[in-house]
């Protein structure tokens, strides 16, 4: 009995790979209420920053406001490129609402999408526990680091600032966008609205697993 339905809840790695309709309606939805949160953030961005002022580059640790919705995305569709997807949806939500950034948005959006899904390509979107949602994030963290102190006001900074932010990015990276996505993903889990997906029935099983 227990064999039988822990190998129910592997989807085969034909399923694994192709997107159903309720894939991209899932993930989309993610992508713009993602990106209304990054628009949100977007308007803390100069009050938060200022706050951290006191050490120039701990800005570096609000990154992760704008990280999370690669991962979370990818925890809960587990499909190869949902991590890029929900990345991008956001980055378009937020700058269609009206970012400060402009389109420069959009292209942050790809590249720590890019860095949100090697963390699971690494893994051939065979596992989504909690080191591989923080892996991810410290790639997603370290794709940030990089545009900003390369091509944002950050690289203005001397190399003390620039390497605080660096270091601070990918601790944001790892803390919000991987172990917070991570945390929530399981939240909806546990309340059954991912039971059509396979990170809701993995859930499931471990809930009951742990309750004999």
């Amino acid at each position: 009995m227990h064999t039988s339905t822990s190998t129910s809840a592997r989807p085969s790695l034909t399923s694994r790979w192709r997107w159903r309709v309720v894939d991209i309606v899932v993930a989309s939805v993610i992508g713009v209420a993602a990106g209304v949160i990054f628009w949100i953030w977007g308007q803390a961005w100069t009050p938060l920053s200022t706050a951290l002022a006191f050490l120039p580059g701990l800005e570096g640790l609000l990154a992760g406001g704008w990280l999370f919705a690669g991962v979370l995305t990818a925890l809960i569709i587990r499909k190869p490129g949902a991590a890029l997807y929900g990345e991008i949806v956001a980055a378009v939500v937020s700058m269609a609402l009206g970012t400060q950034w402009g389109f420069t948005t959009f292209i942050w959006g790809v590249v720590q999408g890019v860095g949100a899904e090697l963390g699971f390509a690494l893994f051939a979107y065979a596992n989504y526990r909690l080191w591989v949602a923080l892996v991810s994030g410290a790639l997603t963290g370290l794709a940030v680091a990089l545009l900003d102190t390369n091509f944002s006001s950050i690289a203005a900074y001397d190399a003390g600032p620039r390497a605080i932010y660096f270091v601070s990015a990918i601790v944001s990276g790892i803390l919000i966008a991987g172990l917070v996505s991570w945390l929530i993903a399981r939240a909806l889990a546990a309340t059954g609205a991912l039971d059509r997906f396979a990170s809701g029935r993995q859930a499931r099983i471990v809930e009951a697993a742990d309750a004999a």
